[in-house]
């Protein structure tokens, strides 16, 4: 039976040691055919999705910098942005994909919520798509780090642009990269 008071959280960009964390809390007005794990669809498809959620749906994005990340720590990022979207979002249903509550009492977690739960599965798609414009937006500011393709993950060319240019702003220097370290 359709949850219309359900709000599903998915991420991302956790990984990534370039560009920000993105995070969407999804309550659907409707069923939407055709949602799945992000990763598992089509770039077309997930543009397709991104339309259809938005317009039939409440969302919450909550994007943090790199440079937040770095001063905050990735996890008292990932519990501000699950506070904000808990706060942002009418109703006190929450299914957060993953194992972790983060100490919110009232945020239930799945493993794999993902590919089960149509609201988390709407929030993964909002997710990606967000942070995917957001790294093709600033490939075109950074252009020798080929963040339209990589998305600012550890890739072979990503790490060998960052040893052959050092790291921007947007580069989380936290993050301990062993083939950068000498």
């Amino acid at each position: 039976m359709f949850d219309n008071s359900l709000c599903g959280i998915d991420e991302a960009g956790r990984g990534p040691i370039a560009g920000p964390l993105v995070y969407a809390g999804v309550k659907l007005h409707q069923n939407i055919e055709g949602l799945g794990d992000s990763k598992s669809l089509s770039e077309k498809k997930r543009l397709l999705l991104f339309s259809a959620i938005k317009e039939y749906a409440d969302v919450s994005i909550v994007i943090t910098a790199a440079e937040k990340i770095d001063e905050h720590g990735l996890s008292e990022c990932i519990k501000m942005s699950l506070k904000q979207i808990m706060q942002e979002q009418d109703t006190d249903n929450f299914l957060f994909d993953g194992n972790s509550s983060y100490g919110f009492d009232n945020l239930n977690t799945m493993v794999k919520a993902d590919t089960k739960v149509a609201q988390v599965s709407a929030a993964s798609i909002i997710a990606k798509v967000t942070r995917d414009k957001i790294m093709v937006e600033l490939s075109q500011k950074y252009p020798q780090y080929g963040f339209e393709k990589h998305k600012g993950y550890g890739s072979a060319a990503h790490i060998e642009a960052i040893k052959k240019f050092g790291y921007c702003e947007i580069h989380r220097k936290s993050y301990k990269v062993k083939a950068l370290e000498e």
